[in-house]
């Protein structure tokens, strides 16, 4: 049993969170909030915010690993690796590549579950095969298929988000998903505003990685960006000023409820390891700096950190840093139905908890009351 002293808690107040004072006990789980109980180990907190852990819905990869790679290990690393950046737990998230690679890594994700160190598999977050070849983005073309939802049912259980093209799954599809308790995301779609707001009605309420990759904002044709605004949707952002303007990141703000607002990583192996060639989904991958494309200057996934895309978003938005947390732990909790037991600093909820400064960076990571 231990008790982090001297730490500013983020815990629920309100319709939010909130800063408070107090000694935070946890063992496994949060035991309680406010004074210290007799007997538990102390752990100066020296002011840091102490938080909630980060959860990440989206990330393909991070310290030179990918999900995709054929290797339990390399799945193993990723999440040894997250802690550092504050994730206590993850999506996996997949590419668009042959069936037999996405069953694998679907299969390795199935495992990773039940890994005992590091950030927590929450289960896949599945990046295609079913999305549109005009707004692939990174993903290979040869690869993307028509729906078929039996292709990936003996999987229902490790997919917790399928990012689909509307226009090419229909509702079928995406009903079919549903029942199977898998949140439907739009994303590498051209969907007009229509088909993409029919879609959000009949339960496709999440948008992957806003702006990227979908149908943009016009006047006279909205597309998938309007139909994620004008809607109860909530929208993946990617805070890393390379994939979405400081100006766009504040236009999100201003117009969905903080509730609605989830930021990501969409990170790939690159992450973590500097300028160079890496790959993605089997595709040469050129970083520099914050800015990772392909050969023909498409950018392909990020290299940015979940600490990272909240300063950013922060910093672009006016959100201060309770706010921004949010963001990253309550509502990724809310979407995946497992507030339950993570995404907050409650009492009997999982000790995931991070401890970071007022610059971000990050001091200690706890997954279940373990420091990793």
């Amino acid at each position: 049993m231990k008790s982090l002293i001297n730490g500013r808690l983020i815990v629920l107040g309100g319709n939010g969170f909130k800063v408070c004072a107090g000694a935070l006990t946890f063992d496994e789980k949060i035991i309680s909030i406010g004074e210290t109980v007799e007997g538990a180990e102390l752990i100066d907190a020296a002011g840091a915010y102490v938080s909630p852990g980060f959860i990440n819905i989206h990330i393909h990869g991070a310290a030179g690993v990918d999900t995709m790679d054929d290797d339990i290990n390399a799945l193993k690393t990723l999440a040894e690796f997250l802690p550092s950046t504050g994730v206590t737990s993850f999506l996996p998230t997949t590419m668009t590549m042959p069936l037999e690679n996405i069953y694998r890594a679907l299969e390795r994700v199935r495992l990773g579950q039940f890994f005992t160190s590091g950030a927590r598999v929450l289960g896949a977050h599945l990046e295609g095969p079913f999305i549109s070849k005009k707004f692939k983005g990174a993903q290979a073309e040869e690869n993307i298929l028509p729906a078929d939802f039996d292709a990936i049912k003996d999987f229902a259980d490790v997919i917790k988000i399928i990012t689909v093209a509307p226009e090419e799954v229909g509702l079928d599809f995406i009903a079919r998903c549903l029942e199977k308790k898998i949140v439907v995301s739009i994303g590498h779609s051209a969907a007009t505003y229509e088909v993409a707001l029919a879609a959000i009605a009949h339960g496709a309420n999440h948008i992957t990685h806003l702006f990227n990759a979908q149908t943009g904002l016009h006047h006279r044709k909205p597309g998938v960006v309007g139909a994620a605004l004008d809607s109860s949707a909530t929208v993946e952002l990617i805070a890393d000023n390379v994939h979405v303007h400081p100006a766009a990141q504040r236009l999100v703000a201003k117009v969905k409820p903080r509730r609605e607002i989830i930021l990501i990583t969409d990170s790939f192996r690159a992450c973590g390891i500097g300028d160079g060639l890496s790959k993605l989904g089997g595709q040469k991958v050129f970083v520099k700096g914050n800015l990772a494309t392909l050969a023909d200057g498409t950018i392909a996934g990020s290299v940015a950190k979940m600490n990272d895309v909240l300063k950013i978003f922060c910093a672009n938005t006016g959100f201060d840093i309770v706010a921004g947390v949010e963001l990253i732990t309550k509502n990724p909790a809310v979407k995946l139905g497992l507030f339950d037991r993570l995404g907050s600093l409650e009492v009997g909820k999982a000790a995931d908890i991070v401890l970071f400064d007022d610059t971000f960076n990050i001091k200690k990571t706890f997954v279940g009351g373990q420091e990793v």
